[in-house]
Protein backbone atom coordinates (compact mmCIF):
# COMPACT_ATOMS: atom_id res chain seq x y z
CA UNK A 1 0.00 0.00 0.00
CA UNK A 2 2.61 2.55 1.03
CA UNK A 3 4.88 1.60 -1.87
CA UNK A 4 2.02 2.61 -4.21
CA UNK A 5 0.78 5.80 -2.56
CA UNK A 6 3.94 7.58 -1.61
CA UNK A 7 5.72 7.61 -5.00
CA UNK A 8 2.45 8.69 -6.66
CA UNK A 9 2.11 11.71 -4.39
CA UNK A 10 5.80 12.60 -4.38
CA UNK A 11 5.86 12.54 -8.18
CA UNK A 12 2.76 14.71 -8.41
CA UNK A 13 4.06 17.27 -5.94
CA UNK A 14 7.48 17.35 -7.58
CA UNK A 15 5.78 18.12 -10.88
CA UNK A 16 4.77 21.47 -9.47
CA UNK A 17 1.14 20.83 -8.64
CA UNK A 18 -0.10 23.25 -5.99
CA UNK A 19 -1.22 22.00 -2.60
CA UNK A 20 -4.64 23.62 -2.99
CA UNK A 21 -5.47 22.47 -6.50
CA UNK A 22 -7.88 19.56 -6.78
CA UNK A 23 -6.28 16.56 -8.52
CA UNK A 24 -7.61 15.91 -11.99
CA UNK A 25 -9.74 12.93 -12.97
CA UNK A 26 -6.87 11.37 -14.89
CA UNK A 27 -4.58 11.59 -11.86
CA UNK A 28 -6.96 9.53 -9.75
CA UNK A 29 -7.03 6.55 -12.15
CA UNK A 30 -10.83 6.37 -11.94
CA UNK A 31 -12.61 3.38 -13.47
CA UNK A 32 -16.02 4.46 -14.88
CA UNK A 33 -17.35 0.89 -14.85
CA UNK A 34 -17.12 0.86 -11.01
CA UNK A 35 -19.47 3.84 -10.50
CA UNK A 36 -20.84 4.17 -6.95
CA UNK A 37 -18.98 1.10 -5.74
CA UNK A 38 -17.95 3.24 -2.76
CA UNK A 39 -20.08 5.17 -0.32
CA UNK A 40 -19.44 8.88 -0.19
CA UNK A 41 -21.07 10.19 2.97
CA UNK A 42 -21.19 13.75 4.31
CA UNK A 43 -22.76 15.14 7.45
CA UNK A 44 -25.08 18.14 7.11
CA UNK A 45 -25.36 20.03 10.39
CA UNK A 46 -28.87 21.12 11.34
CA UNK A 47 -27.69 24.35 13.02
CA UNK A 48 -25.55 25.41 10.07
CA UNK A 49 -28.50 27.19 8.42
CA UNK A 50 -28.40 30.03 10.94
CA UNK A 51 -26.61 33.33 10.44
CA UNK A 52 -23.28 32.21 11.91
CA UNK A 53 -22.75 29.82 9.00
CA UNK A 54 -25.71 30.35 6.69
CA UNK A 55 -25.11 27.05 4.92
CA UNK A 56 -28.36 25.81 3.43
CA UNK A 57 -29.37 22.47 1.93
CA UNK A 58 -29.42 24.37 -1.38
CA UNK A 59 -25.67 24.93 -1.04
CA UNK A 60 -25.08 21.17 -1.14
CA UNK A 61 -26.58 21.32 -4.63
CA UNK A 62 -25.08 24.55 -5.98
CA UNK A 63 -21.56 23.58 -4.86
CA UNK A 64 -21.82 20.38 -6.89
CA UNK A 65 -21.52 18.18 -3.79
CA UNK A 66 -25.00 16.64 -4.04
CA UNK A 67 -24.16 15.05 -7.37
CA UNK A 68 -20.98 13.56 -5.87
CA UNK A 69 -22.39 12.06 -2.67
CA UNK A 70 -24.20 8.79 -2.06
CA UNK A 71 -25.39 9.66 1.48
CA UNK A 72 -26.12 12.70 3.62
CA UNK A 73 -26.23 12.14 7.37
CA UNK A 74 -28.43 14.83 8.90
CA UNK A 75 -27.06 15.79 12.33
CA UNK A 76 -28.62 15.40 14.83
CA UNK A 77 -31.74 13.91 16.34
CA UNK A 78 -31.74 13.48 20.11
CA UNK A 79 -32.59 10.72 22.56
CA UNK A 80 -34.76 12.19 25.31
CA UNK A 81 -34.59 11.58 29.06
CA UNK A 82 -37.72 9.41 28.84
CA UNK A 83 -36.11 7.19 26.20
CA UNK A 84 -37.66 8.41 22.95
CA UNK A 85 -36.47 9.99 19.73
CA UNK A 86 -36.98 13.77 19.58
CA UNK A 87 -35.91 16.66 17.42
CA UNK A 88 -32.98 18.68 18.71
CA UNK A 89 -34.30 21.77 16.90
CA UNK A 90 -37.77 21.50 15.35
CA UNK A 91 -37.52 25.07 14.04
CA UNK A 92 -34.56 24.16 11.85
CA UNK A 93 -35.90 20.69 11.08
CA UNK A 94 -39.43 21.40 9.82
CA UNK A 95 -40.76 24.77 10.96
CA UNK A 96 -38.62 27.58 9.56
CA UNK A 97 -40.08 28.97 6.29
CA UNK A 98 -37.45 28.96 3.57
CA UNK A 99 -37.22 31.88 1.17
CA UNK A 100 -36.96 31.33 -2.57
CA UNK A 101 -33.23 32.09 -2.54
CA UNK A 102 -32.74 29.43 0.16
CA UNK A 103 -34.73 26.75 -1.62
CA UNK A 104 -33.29 23.91 -3.69
CA UNK A 105 -35.86 24.45 -6.46
CA UNK A 106 -36.11 28.23 -6.06
CA UNK A 107 -39.66 28.04 -4.68
CA UNK A 108 -40.32 29.65 -1.30
CA UNK A 109 -42.31 27.82 1.37
CA UNK A 110 -45.99 28.79 1.23
CA UNK A 111 -47.98 30.17 4.16
CA UNK A 112 -49.43 27.26 6.14
CA UNK A 113 -47.32 24.64 4.37
CA UNK A 114 -46.99 21.71 6.83
CA UNK A 115 -43.43 20.59 6.05
CA UNK A 116 -40.87 23.36 5.86
CA UNK A 117 -37.30 23.82 7.05
CA UNK A 118 -34.39 21.50 6.37
CA UNK A 119 -36.52 18.38 5.99
CA UNK A 120 -38.52 19.84 3.12
CA UNK A 121 -35.32 21.01 1.44
CA UNK A 122 -33.76 17.56 1.83
CA UNK A 123 -36.84 16.10 0.18
CA UNK A 124 -36.41 18.52 -2.72
CA UNK A 125 -32.70 17.68 -2.92
CA UNK A 126 -33.50 13.98 -3.21
CA UNK A 127 -36.03 14.69 -5.95
CA UNK A 128 -33.31 16.48 -7.92
CA UNK A 129 -30.72 13.76 -7.19
CA UNK A 130 -32.69 10.47 -7.09
CA UNK A 131 -29.67 8.34 -6.17
CA UNK A 132 -28.94 10.33 -3.02
CA UNK A 133 -29.86 8.75 0.34
CA UNK A 134 -30.50 10.82 3.47
CA UNK A 135 -30.18 9.38 6.98
CA UNK A 136 -31.07 10.90 10.34
CA UNK A 137 -28.09 10.73 12.69
CA UNK A 138 -28.95 10.18 16.35
CA UNK A 139 -26.90 11.50 19.24
CA UNK A 140 -23.64 13.28 18.57
CA UNK A 141 -21.22 14.64 21.14
CA UNK A 142 -23.82 16.74 22.99
CA UNK A 143 -26.84 14.49 22.37
CA UNK A 144 -25.72 11.12 23.76
CA UNK A 145 -26.45 11.66 27.45
CA UNK A 146 -29.46 9.34 27.74
CA UNK A 147 -28.55 6.60 25.26
CA UNK A 148 -27.45 4.22 28.02
CA UNK A 149 -30.78 4.50 29.85
CA UNK A 150 -32.78 4.18 26.63
CA UNK A 151 -31.20 0.85 25.62
CA UNK A 152 -30.99 -0.71 29.07
CA UNK A 153 -33.82 -3.28 28.81
CA UNK A 154 -35.62 -5.12 26.00
CA UNK A 155 -38.68 -2.94 26.63
CA UNK A 156 -36.73 0.33 26.54
CA UNK A 157 -34.86 -0.73 23.38
CA UNK A 158 -38.13 -1.56 21.63
CA UNK A 159 -39.60 1.77 22.77
CA UNK A 160 -36.64 3.80 21.49
CA UNK A 161 -36.55 1.99 18.15
CA UNK A 162 -40.31 2.44 17.67
CA UNK A 163 -40.06 6.13 18.55
CA UNK A 164 -37.21 6.71 16.07
CA UNK A 165 -38.99 4.87 13.27
CA UNK A 166 -42.25 6.69 13.97
CA UNK A 167 -40.72 10.17 14.05
CA UNK A 168 -38.04 10.04 11.39
CA UNK A 169 -39.06 7.23 9.01
CA UNK A 170 -42.86 7.30 9.15
CA UNK A 171 -42.63 11.08 9.48
CA UNK A 172 -45.12 11.58 12.30
CA UNK A 173 -43.86 14.99 13.33
CA UNK A 174 -45.37 16.58 16.47
CA UNK A 175 -48.26 18.95 15.77
CA UNK A 176 -48.47 18.09 12.07
CA UNK A 177 -50.72 15.71 10.09
CA UNK A 178 -49.68 12.06 10.27
CA UNK A 179 -46.92 11.17 7.83
CA UNK A 180 -45.98 14.77 7.00
CA UNK A 181 -42.27 13.96 7.22
CA UNK A 182 -42.43 10.59 5.46
CA UNK A 183 -40.02 10.09 2.58
CA UNK A 184 -37.30 12.41 3.86
CA UNK A 185 -35.07 9.79 5.49
CA UNK A 186 -33.84 6.54 3.97
CA UNK A 187 -32.27 5.21 7.13
CA UNK A 188 -30.86 5.89 10.58
CA UNK A 189 -27.29 6.56 11.67
CA UNK A 190 -26.34 5.82 15.31
CA UNK A 191 -23.90 8.34 16.72
CA UNK A 192 -23.69 7.36 20.40
CA UNK A 193 -20.53 8.99 21.79
CA UNK A 194 -19.63 6.70 23.59
CA UNK A 195 -21.02 3.41 24.90
CA UNK A 196 -19.13 2.23 27.96
CA UNK A 197 -16.64 5.12 28.05
CA UNK A 198 -16.46 8.85 28.63
CA UNK A 199 -17.87 11.29 26.14
CA UNK A 200 -19.40 14.67 26.90
CA UNK A 201 -19.60 15.69 30.55
CA UNK A 202 -22.71 14.29 32.22
CA UNK A 203 -23.22 11.34 29.88
CA UNK A 204 -24.65 8.23 31.52
CA UNK A 205 -22.24 5.29 31.14
CA UNK A 206 -22.54 1.62 32.08
CA UNK A 207 -20.28 -1.40 31.49
CA UNK A 208 -23.24 -3.20 29.85
CA UNK A 209 -23.50 -0.46 27.19
CA UNK A 210 -21.29 -2.60 24.97
CA UNK A 211 -23.75 -5.47 24.75
CA UNK A 212 -26.78 -3.17 24.81
CA UNK A 213 -25.52 -1.25 21.77
CA UNK A 214 -25.55 -4.50 19.80
CA UNK A 215 -28.98 -5.45 21.12
CA UNK A 216 -30.43 -2.05 20.28
CA UNK A 217 -28.94 -2.11 16.78
CA UNK A 218 -30.58 -5.50 16.21
CA UNK A 219 -33.94 -4.24 17.48
CA UNK A 220 -33.78 -1.11 15.35
CA UNK A 221 -32.85 -3.20 12.31
CA UNK A 222 -35.84 -5.44 12.97
CA UNK A 223 -38.24 -2.53 13.17
CA UNK A 224 -36.79 -0.85 10.08
CA UNK A 225 -37.26 -4.10 8.15
CA UNK A 226 -40.92 -4.18 9.14
CA UNK A 227 -41.36 -0.84 7.38
CA UNK A 228 -39.03 -1.43 4.43
CA UNK A 229 -36.01 -3.81 4.24
CA UNK A 230 -34.31 -1.30 1.93
CA UNK A 231 -33.97 1.23 4.74
CA UNK A 232 -30.34 1.49 5.78
CA UNK A 233 -28.62 1.67 9.14
CA UNK A 234 -25.12 2.88 9.91
CA UNK A 235 -23.14 3.91 12.98
CA UNK A 236 -20.29 6.26 13.79
CA UNK A 237 -17.50 4.41 15.63
CA UNK A 238 -14.44 5.71 17.50
CA UNK A 239 -10.74 5.65 16.66
CA UNK A 240 -9.32 4.94 20.12
CA UNK A 241 -8.76 1.21 20.78
CA UNK A 242 -9.80 1.67 24.43
CA UNK A 243 -13.17 3.13 23.38
CA UNK A 244 -13.69 0.41 20.78
CA UNK A 245 -13.02 -2.31 23.35
CA UNK A 246 -15.22 -0.67 25.99
CA UNK A 247 -18.22 -0.03 23.81
CA UNK A 248 -18.53 -2.19 20.73
CA UNK A 249 -18.85 -5.88 19.90
CA UNK A 250 -17.27 -5.18 16.55
CA UNK A 251 -17.95 -8.40 14.65
CA UNK A 252 -21.57 -8.65 15.83
CA UNK A 253 -22.35 -4.97 15.21
CA UNK A 254 -20.97 -5.00 11.67
CA UNK A 255 -23.23 -7.95 10.84
CA UNK A 256 -26.23 -5.73 11.61
CA UNK A 257 -25.08 -2.47 10.03
CA UNK A 258 -25.07 -1.67 6.33
CA UNK A 259 -21.83 0.20 7.00
CA UNK A 260 -20.01 2.08 9.76
CA UNK A 261 -18.21 5.39 9.54
CA UNK A 262 -15.04 5.34 11.64
CA UNK A 263 -13.43 8.35 13.25
CA UNK A 264 -10.54 9.63 11.17
CA UNK A 265 -10.01 12.98 12.89
CA UNK A 266 -9.59 14.59 16.32
CA UNK A 267 -6.62 12.27 16.77
CA UNK A 268 -4.84 15.26 18.30
CA UNK A 269 -6.21 18.69 19.17
CA UNK A 270 -5.69 21.78 21.32
CA UNK A 271 -7.08 20.03 24.40
CA UNK A 272 -3.47 18.81 24.48
CA UNK A 273 -0.72 21.38 25.09
CA UNK A 274 1.46 19.96 22.33
CA UNK A 275 0.83 20.17 18.61
CA UNK A 276 0.03 17.09 16.53
CA UNK A 277 -1.92 15.80 13.57
CA UNK A 278 -5.70 16.07 13.40
CA UNK A 279 -6.17 13.14 11.01
CA UNK A 280 -2.89 11.52 9.91
CA UNK A 281 -3.32 8.56 7.58
CA UNK A 282 -0.31 6.63 8.86
CA UNK A 283 1.24 6.37 12.31
CA UNK A 284 4.18 8.69 12.91
CA UNK A 285 6.89 6.94 14.95
CA UNK A 286 8.15 10.39 15.99
CA UNK A 287 4.87 11.19 17.76
CA UNK A 288 5.79 11.47 21.47
CA UNK A 289 2.24 10.57 22.59
CA UNK A 290 1.89 7.33 24.61
CA UNK A 291 -0.77 6.12 22.15
CA UNK A 292 0.07 6.80 18.52
CA UNK A 293 -3.17 7.24 16.56
CA UNK A 294 -3.68 7.10 12.80
CA UNK A 295 -6.42 6.29 10.32
CA UNK A 296 -4.53 3.19 9.24
CA UNK A 297 -4.13 1.96 12.83
CA UNK A 298 -7.87 2.42 13.41
CA UNK A 299 -8.80 0.55 10.24
CA UNK A 300 -6.44 -2.31 11.08
CA UNK A 301 -7.94 -2.56 14.56
CA UNK A 302 -11.46 -2.93 13.19
CA UNK A 303 -10.33 -5.48 10.59
CA UNK A 304 -8.53 -7.51 13.26
CA UNK A 305 -11.73 -7.57 15.32
CA UNK A 306 -13.86 -8.98 12.52
CA UNK A 307 -15.16 -5.94 10.62
CA UNK A 308 -15.48 -6.61 6.87
CA UNK A 309 -13.40 -4.15 4.86
CA UNK A 310 -16.27 -3.27 2.51
CA UNK A 311 -18.34 -1.95 5.45
CA UNK A 312 -15.64 0.36 6.84
CA UNK A 313 -16.21 3.96 5.73
CA UNK A 314 -13.32 6.24 6.68
CA UNK A 315 -13.97 9.62 8.28
CA UNK A 316 -12.25 12.58 6.61
CA UNK A 317 -12.20 16.05 8.22
CA UNK A 318 -13.06 19.23 6.34
CA UNK A 319 -11.67 21.27 9.22
CA UNK A 320 -8.44 21.66 11.14
CA UNK A 321 -7.26 21.71 14.73
CA UNK A 322 -5.11 24.64 15.81
CA UNK A 323 -2.76 25.66 18.63
CA UNK A 324 -1.29 29.04 19.60
CA UNK A 325 1.83 30.04 21.50
CA UNK A 326 3.87 27.53 19.53
CA UNK A 327 7.55 28.49 19.56
CA UNK A 328 9.75 26.25 17.49
CA UNK A 329 12.96 26.60 15.51
CA UNK A 330 11.62 24.00 13.11
CA UNK A 331 8.20 23.32 11.61
CA UNK A 332 6.19 23.48 14.83
CA UNK A 333 5.21 19.81 14.87
CA UNK A 334 5.06 18.18 18.33
CA UNK A 335 6.06 21.50 19.91
CA UNK A 336 4.68 22.93 23.16
CA UNK A 337 1.66 25.23 22.88
CA UNK A 338 -0.19 27.54 25.26
CA UNK A 339 -3.74 26.79 24.09
CA UNK A 340 -6.22 26.78 21.18
CA UNK A 341 -5.47 29.04 18.22
CA UNK A 342 -7.89 31.93 17.56
CA UNK A 343 -10.37 31.20 14.77
CA UNK A 344 -13.47 32.53 13.06
CA UNK A 345 -15.63 30.32 15.31
CA UNK A 346 -14.73 28.11 18.25
CA UNK A 347 -11.09 28.65 19.22
CA UNK A 348 -8.86 25.81 18.07
CA UNK A 349 -11.09 24.70 15.19
CA UNK A 350 -11.29 26.16 11.69
CA UNK A 351 -12.94 25.26 8.37
CA UNK A 352 -10.91 23.98 5.43
CA UNK A 353 -12.31 26.81 3.30
CA UNK A 354 -10.72 29.32 5.68
CA UNK A 355 -7.47 27.47 6.30
CA UNK A 356 -6.86 27.07 2.57
CA UNK A 357 -6.53 30.86 2.30
CA UNK A 358 -4.70 31.42 5.57
CA UNK A 359 -1.17 32.87 5.30
CA UNK A 360 1.83 31.04 6.70
CA UNK A 361 4.25 28.32 5.69
CA UNK A 362 2.85 24.91 4.84
CA UNK A 363 4.63 21.66 5.52
CA UNK A 364 3.82 18.25 4.13
CA UNK A 365 4.73 14.70 5.13
CA UNK A 366 3.70 12.16 2.51
CA UNK A 367 4.86 9.32 4.77
CA UNK A 368 2.11 10.10 7.28
CA UNK A 369 -0.38 11.69 4.86
CA UNK A 370 -0.38 15.08 6.54
CA UNK A 371 -0.18 18.80 5.90
CA UNK A 372 0.11 21.60 8.43
CA UNK A 373 0.42 25.37 8.57
CA UNK A 374 2.83 27.16 10.92
CA UNK A 375 3.47 30.89 11.09
CA UNK A 376 5.85 30.98 14.03
CA UNK A 377 3.08 31.18 16.62
CA UNK A 378 -0.06 29.43 15.39
CA UNK A 379 -0.05 25.82 14.18
CA UNK A 380 -2.91 24.29 12.17
CA UNK A 381 -3.26 20.61 11.23
CA UNK A 382 -5.87 19.99 8.53
CA UNK A 383 -6.62 18.09 5.33
CA UNK A 384 -6.20 19.56 1.85
CA UNK A 385 -6.89 18.03 -1.59
CA UNK A 386 -3.60 16.11 -1.58
CA UNK A 387 -4.03 14.49 1.81
CA UNK A 388 -7.63 13.70 0.88
CA UNK A 389 -6.39 12.16 -2.38
CA UNK A 390 -3.95 9.98 -0.44
CA UNK A 391 -6.74 8.83 1.87
CA UNK A 392 -9.05 8.10 -1.06
CA UNK A 393 -6.37 5.99 -2.74
CA UNK A 394 -5.84 4.16 0.56
CA UNK A 395 -9.58 3.43 0.81
CA UNK A 396 -9.68 2.15 -2.75
CA UNK A 397 -6.56 0.03 -2.52
CA UNK A 398 -7.59 -1.52 0.81
CA UNK A 399 -11.03 -2.40 -0.55
CA UNK A 400 -12.77 -0.33 2.14
CA UNK A 401 -16.35 0.90 1.94
CA UNK A 402 -15.80 4.57 1.15
CA UNK A 403 -15.41 7.96 2.80
CA UNK A 404 -17.34 10.14 5.23
CA UNK A 405 -16.84 13.88 5.67
CA UNK A 406 -17.51 15.93 8.77
CA UNK A 407 -19.00 18.27 7.74
CA UNK A 408 -20.08 19.42 4.29
CA UNK A 409 -20.46 23.11 5.23
CA UNK A 410 -16.73 23.33 6.03
CA UNK A 411 -15.68 22.45 2.48
CA UNK A 412 -15.24 25.39 0.10
CA UNK A 413 -17.87 26.77 -2.26
CA UNK A 414 -16.64 24.50 -5.06
CA UNK A 415 -16.76 21.41 -2.81
CA UNK A 416 -13.08 20.80 -3.54
CA UNK A 417 -12.51 18.10 -0.91
CA UNK A 418 -15.79 16.38 -1.77
CA UNK A 419 -14.88 16.38 -5.46
CA UNK A 420 -11.43 14.94 -4.77
CA UNK A 421 -12.99 12.00 -2.95
CA UNK A 422 -15.57 11.54 -5.71
CA UNK A 423 -12.94 11.34 -8.45
CA UNK A 424 -11.33 8.35 -6.77
CA UNK A 425 -14.21 6.67 -4.98
CA UNK A 426 -16.81 5.91 -7.64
Amino acid sequence: MRRFLRPLLVTALAAGLTATAAPSLAQTQNHPDREDRFKRVAYFIQWGIYSGRNYQVKDVDTSGAAAELTHINYAFGNVSEDGGCVSADSWADWEIPMKAEQSVDGVADAEGQPLRGNLNQLKKLKAKHPGLRVQISLGGWSGSKYFSDAVLTPESRAKLAASCVDLWIKGNLPGLPAGTGAGVFDGIDLDWEWPGSAGNDGNIIRPEDKQNFTLFAAELRRQLDEVNPRLQMSAYLPAAPAKIEAGFEVKEVFKILDFATVQGYDLHGPWELRTGHNGNLYTDPRDPSPVKYSVDATVRHYLANGAPARKIVVGVPSYGQGWTGVKSKGNGLYAAATGPAPSSGVAGTEDYKTLAKKPGKRFRDVRTGTVWLYDGNDFWSYDDPWTVLQKALYIRTKGLGGSMMWSIDQDDEKATLTSTLYRVLR
